[in-house]
């Protein structure tokens, strides 16, 4: 760690670690574990969005398993390529949407690489058996197409039936050669291919999608938690979105979902409670015809508007999350209005990484006269207002995907039910105490993270188990010290 902070360069930090990780896995880990919130924002967001920009020129090792198009009909012999046999979790970018930075083609392995080392350190899968895969099908990011560097094919995007059948061969050679148990991630598709796959594999495969259900379930835990600050049940208030791509919309969904559940009412109801906004204003049901089948059931009856001020002047939610991947869209005008018919409002600034978030922790605080609840999905340093010290809340997915992973494998699942994602919302909700509530935490602290896992991966695997979708049988009578039991831990073994 000494050595580590003498860089000044966060890249320099990133690529010291990646280089620890090819030379002596276990301290990687070690160091990661017992480092948490220093080392997060290094091998995770913000700084892995800057490696993939860069990629090409960092390069030292594969990292991952790259299958390009120049490998269609033999991705089964590729797969076998990869030294290690037994896989539980795959985690695969085409790189399309990589954060809120666009197409970065083949240097998107990054990210599949950052993930697996979290499923690992927060999530305790043995790091023998993850895959990072990047499925290469060209680029359109022109300046990557130019650089001496890119190490991806040069060539546009391949689209429609040629990248489909690509990713159906990718599919089925995955569950040919590990089987029913393994759990695929799609990872930063861009958004007509991400919801495409989801509905497509889902009913045969063991999917999930953290950019739609990830985000989704780690939104839904702090809107649950900030609930016991502000009071009333999901179903009292109400929410507007900015963005309506895989987040807002996969956000939303969930939340609907826990509100119909807790209501009894039907989801068509509850979805009447929130309100999306995207490039082209409030999505309102006049403009049904043009809008995009993801967006379709978000579109309730409303005069047109154009802007995000006058849809939160309008709609006077209490809670306001922004998924654009465009920064600095809440505004001074826009947080003040949220104050003005608030007592505590409730503002999600989401996008990744910090430079694209909708406003800052200082921003929201300010605004607000000290009053907002507020999380974002980068990190951002304590803020002082009016001589009161708030912590912002980081809501990342980290929280979510490890534990919900680590159910999956303990438990044998064959398939991803909704219900699992509300089941490890409610364990993370469960895990903010009292004293969190006190400094204004919706979350957690991060350095509990690995008993927060294996809280969640208990709550996902018995939902797992409840749904009939488990394999691992009998079921442990203590899940919760079993899936502390599966946790890999980076000691070195005693010899004698």
């Amino acid at each position: 760690m000494h050595n580590l902070r003498q860089y000044q360069v966060p890249l320099q930090r990133y690529m010291a670690l990646m280089d620890l990780q090819e030379r002596n896995q276990r301290l990687f880990y070690k160091l990661l574990i017992d480092n948490v919130e220093e080392l997060l924002p290094v091998v995770y967001t913000p700084t892995v969005g800057e490696a993939c920009q860069k990629y090409g020129s960092i390069f030292r090792r594969p990292q991952g398993l790259y299958i390009s198009l120049k490998e269609k009909g033999k991705i089964l012999e590729v797969l076998k390529n990869w030294p290690e046999k037994k896989i539980q979790v795959i985690v695969v970018t085409d790189g399309e949407r990589i954060l809120g930075l666009g197409d970065l083609g083949c240097q998107g392995m990054g990210i599949p690489v950052g993930k697996l080392a979290l499923y690992t350190a927060l999530g305790g899968v043995r790091p023998s058996s993850c895959l990072p895969v990047t499925i290469d099908v060209g680029t359109n990011n022109e300046e990557l197409l130019k650089d001496e560097f890119y190490i991806g094919i040069r060539q546009k995007r391949a689209t429609g039936q040629e990248y489909s059948e690509l990713l159906h061969e990718f599919m089925c050679a995955v569950k040919q050669n590990y089987g029913e148990k393994v759990l695929i991630q799609f990872e930063d598709f861009a958004n007509h291919n991400a919801f495409e796959l989801l509905a497509k594999y889902r009913a045969s495969h063991l999917v999930f999608n953290d950019d739609i259900q990830g985000t989704a379930s780690v939104v839904l835990a702090g809107v649950v938690a900030a609930l016991k600050l502000v009071g009333g049940t999901l179903a009292e208030h109400t929410f507007l979105f900015l963005g309506a791509g895989e987040a807002g919309t996969g956000i939303a969904e969930l939340i609907a979902l826990e509100m119909s559940k807790q209501t009894k009412a039907p989801i068509e109801e509850t979805r009447k409670k929130i309100w999306l906004v995207d490039s082209k204003g409030l999505i309102v049901s006049s403009r049904m015809e043009s809008l995009q089948h993801f967006k379709k059931p978000w579109a309730h009856e409303h005069e047109p508007l154009k802007t995000l001020l006058d849809a939160v002047k309008a709609i006077k939610p209490t809670v306001l999350i922004g998924s654009s991947g465009v920064g600095k869209t809440f505004t001074k005008e826009v947080v003040e209005a949220m104050a003005s018919f608030n007592e505590r409002p409730v503002i999600f600034a989401l996008s990744n990484p910090t430079s694209q978030s909708e406003c800052t922790a200082e921003q929201a605080y300010t605004w607000s006269k000290g009053r907002a609840i507020f999380a974002s999905g980068s990190p951002f340093d304590p803020v002082e207002c009016n001589g009161k010290v708030f912590v912002p809340g980081q809501a990342n997915n980290a929280y979510i995907f490890p534990g919900f992973g680590l159910g999956l494998v303990i438990s044998g699942a064959i398939r991803v039910h909704d219900d699992m994602l509300l089941a490890a919302s409610e364990a993370l909700a469960g895990q903010v105490t009292e004293d969190n509530f006190d400094k204004g935490l919706i979350y957690p602290p991060f350095c509990n993270i690995r008993k927060i896992s294996a809280e969640i991966a208990a709550n996902v695997a018995s939902k797992a188990y409840e749904l009939g979708l488990a394999t691992r049988l009998p079921r442990p009578a203590n899940l919760v010290k079993y899936a502390e039991s599966c946790m890999y831990s980076p000691v070195y073994r005693n010899y004698r």
